[in-house]
């Protein structure tokens, strides 16, 4: 199943892939610890952070790809920043639609 249709949840040391349309498990996947989860979807990319590591997981199966074991930082919450490259583009096109939209509507009345 395709990761656009399932959302990522992070809870008590694990990731889990939820069906948007069913509510259904698609995928749980276990981390270290037992503890809170931050998880994040950048640029079709899932990451997940859990006492104190960082791990890159495959959206589709949840097979954590690799963990950064974050060295010499300690052991507690992560908190983790999306670049958000992708959903500024698609901002920027939508305000260049909306421009040439208004742009044309000025010159038919106008």
């Amino acid at each position: 199943m395709a990761s656009q249709e399932n959302l990522f949840i992070g809870i008590r040391g694990c990731v889990l892939a939820i069906d948007r349309t069913t509510g259904k498990e698609v995928w749980t996947t276990s981390l270290k610890g037992a503890d809170f989860v931050n998880v994040v979807l950048d640029s079709g990319q899932l990451f997940a952070a859990s006492k104190g590591r960082l791990y890159r997981l495959d959206p589709a199966t949840g097979n954590i790809l690799w963990e950064n074991g974050l060295t010499g930082m300690g052991w507690g919450l992560v908190s983790i920043a999306q670049a958000g490259n992708g959903n500024l583009m698609a901002m920027e096109e939508t305000r260049r639609q909306d421009e040439a939209a208004a742009a044309a509507t000025t010159a038919a009345t106008g």
